[in-house]
């Protein structure tokens, strides 16, 4: 008779046969009973509505929405599809937000089916679809992105509702930039008679700068008798200006979220310090926090580290190859990583300190402290070297998130642009702020972004004369809620002012990281 233990194997093997076949979304039918009876007692899978399961992992606590998170998409797709086949249609809106790579899971998705019963399909974490009665655009005007059928961008821009120009800014100005030329919206407009419609987008191509756009639209529109009246649908003006190349949607994204937050930045942040710094102070005073940083930081991140074992580490007296115990800590393998890589953030801030652009420094050497951060567990044989060969090369999830970092390919596209963006910033709060908030936006590692996030926090902290801070454990769910709020809401007012009460902490000395004398 087989054991507990080949029974448990049994199940799992046939779970991986459906995952190579790359579905995420599986229904009963595809499970004989016993095997997702067995998997769902044993945390491998759990129910989203009767019938239908996703994948999940037994190490998640009960009721954690990540797993639901990282499968929301695929599974909408594969119920979509297997429920309406052809015969639906995302709404314009979502259209917009995902060809603009905007994969925040929605509270409530729209969706449009000729056939539709105005139906909420409940859903796990508070999440829905809505099922709505309306006309589906044309063939033509559908695309299908990872099986998601969507309005075309140039579909949706002409479908979508009038608000979403003041409701979605950072959605709808990544969404014209996309668009290259009139004429690929000029034929839609021109078929469909939308005068008003082309007035309005007229006005939001020249709130981005795109002039000759807007000029293209009006006079074709006028040439064939259309009366077209330009009006500017958003809320305030653009001081970014896009040019006709086409670039990623991402980097758009993340120029337009640094443009719209950083205002807000400043005025919860407090100013940078007017004294001269003493070097050798301010870097004694780095020396001096770091047993405080490394428990904090490392906690945040979930490792179980003591003052005790980074003492250990610090001091020389961990040793993975003599020392059995060591080698099966993984928290120790953390710790001995993260005391590398603050060896390289204090090389990177003295150069900061001498006067090179804090951008360009942190550019150059944020793959150092990722190496060095990570270089114990290649060592220890817990990665493969490979590990440290840079960005990451596959799709990453953030625990309990509703936020999904962009994809390999964007990283790479969006990173360049992030450092540009933190190169040219010439106010130190904002740099200390939306440095950490886009980096950890972009997660552009498989792990350890939160610790690289607050070493850039740290490092730009210094290029404006403020000191080290240490986010708290004690501060963890507000210090990820307020990230939280920035990725999915775009409200950066919640983090910017959780950072900015931190370090006005240490600057008036009520920190347990007092600011050195100097």
């Amino acid at each position: 008779m087989a054991t507990p233990s080949e029974k448990l194997a049994n199940s799992l093997e046939a779970l991986h046969q459906l995952q190579t076949r790359g579905l995420v979304a599986i229904r009963s039918a595809e499970l004989s009973r016993t095997h997702r009876e067995r998997l769902i007692k044993n945390g491998f899978l759990e129910e989203v509505i009767k019938g239908w399961y996703v994948p999940a992992r037994p190490d998640e606590t009960l009721g954690e929405s990540t797993a639901w998170y990282a499968s929301f998409w695929q599974f909408c797709a594969a119920y979509l599809n297997h429920l309406k086949g052809e015969n639906w249609c995302l709404s314009p809106e979502q259209s917009i937000a995902l060809h603009t790579e905007n994969m925040t899971v929605p509270k409530q998705l729209l969706v449009r089916a000729a056939k539709a019963r105005n139906n909420v399909t409940m859903l796990p974490h508070g999440t829905s679809l809505l099922d709505i009665r309306a006309a589906l655009p044309e063939p033509a005007q559908v695309i299908i992105k990872n099986g998601l059928r969507l309005y075309s961008l140039p579909a949706a821009l002409i479908a979508c509702n009038k608000h979403s120009f003041r409701q979605s800014p950072t959605d709808m100005r990544a969404a014209l930039s996309m668009i290259s030329d009139a004429s690929e919206i000029l034929e839609q407009l021109l078929e469909g008679g939308h005068s008003s419609i082309a007035g309005r987008l007229a006005g939001a191509f020249r709130n981005i700068g795109r002039n000759q756009t807007a000029d293209d639209i009006v006079s074709t529109m006028q040439a064939v008798g259309y009366e077209v009246r330009e009006v500017d649908p958003f809320e305030a003006k653009s001081s970014l200006r896009f040019s006709q190349r086409e670039q990623s949607p991402y980097v758009n994204r993340i120029r337009l979220m640094w443009q719209d937050m950083r205002e807000t930045v400043i005025a919860h942040f407090p100013a940078a310090p007017t004294q001269t710094i003493d070097k050798n102070a301010y870097m004694q005073h780095v020396e001096d926090v770091y047993i405080t940083d490394a428990y904090h930081s490392l906690s945040i991140e979930g490792y179980r580290v003591t003052p005790e074992l980074i003492d250990r580490v610090r001091a020389g007296d961990w040793d993975p190859e003599q020392n059995a115990d060591d080698k099966e800590r993984f928290n120790a393998l953390a710790a001995r990583g993260y005391w590398q890589a603050y060896q390289a953030v204090r090389n990177s801030i003295t150069q900061i300190l001498d006067g090179n652009n804090a951008g360009e420094v942190v550019g150059n050497d944020h793959r150092i402290w990722y190496r060095e951060m990570f270089a114990p567990g290649v060592t220890a044989g817990i990665h493969k070297p490979a590990d440290l060969a840079g960005y990451r090369t596959a799709p990453v999830f953030i625990r309990r998130s509703m936020h999904s970092p962009p994809s390999k390919e964007a990283v790479r596209d969006a990173m360049p642009a992030f450092f540009e963006l933190l190169q040219a910033e010439e106010n130190a709060a904002v740099r200390v702020v939306l440095g950490h908030f886009i980096f950890v936006y972009i997660h552009p590692y498989m792990d350890g972004n939160g610790r690289t996030g607050r070493f850039l926090m740290n490092a730009m902290l210094a290029s404006g004369g403020y000191p080290w801070t240490v986010v708290p454990l004690e501060k963890r769910s507000e210090y990820m809620t307020a990230l939280e709020e920035a990725s999915t809401k775009q409200d950066i007012e919640p983090f910017a002012t959780l950072l900015g009460t931190l370090v006005q902490a240490v600057l008036e000395g009520k920190a347990e990281t007092p600011l050195p004398s100097t």
